[in-house]
């Protein structure tokens, strides 16, 4: 089965990772770059858009490429390509545009703001500093 390191960033700037492993993954499945998903999947309510990923090798999805598969393509700019001085394009290894079992990474931008995490690491800051510590003079 599928399994996916979803990085997801809010309106704020935040972001989290959080790993997705079998039936969790399967919504994810065969959306395209650019389509909306339910944030259920995450544990979020909200909607999450796709705007990018990569596969286990580190090659990245272009939303310009259609399909799941791997291919070479002629880029100016863009995703795929750094370094291309003014006229220059450069066939490069890309990934098309839709999730498939391939997919390691997905990144998505979430409609709201990510929940602080710093709340349940506070409460667990206090719960160290009540409890006395041993062999302190």
């Amino acid at each position: 089965m599928a399994s996916f390191k979803v990085t997801i960033s809010d309106i704020k700037g935040k972001s989290i990772s959080k790993e997705l492993k079998d039936s969790d993954a399967v919504p994810l499945l065969g959306l395209q770059l650019g389509d909306e998903a339910g944030a259920d999947a995450v544990g979020l309510s909200g909607v999450l858009t796709l705007t990018g990923g990569s596969d286990k090798s580190g090659v990245p999805m272009r939303s310009d490429v259609h399909g799941a598969a791997r291919k070479y393509v002629l880029l100016s700019k863009g995703v795929g390509l750094q370094d291309a001085e003014k006229g220059q394009r450069v066939r490069k290894l890309v990934r098309g545009n839709t999730i498939s079992e391939e997919t390691y990474q997905v990144n998505c931008r979430y409609d709201g703001e990510l929940p602080a995490a710093d709340d349940e690491q506070a409460d667990d800051d206090d719960a160290e500093a009540s409890q006395p510590e041993e062999g302190k003079n």
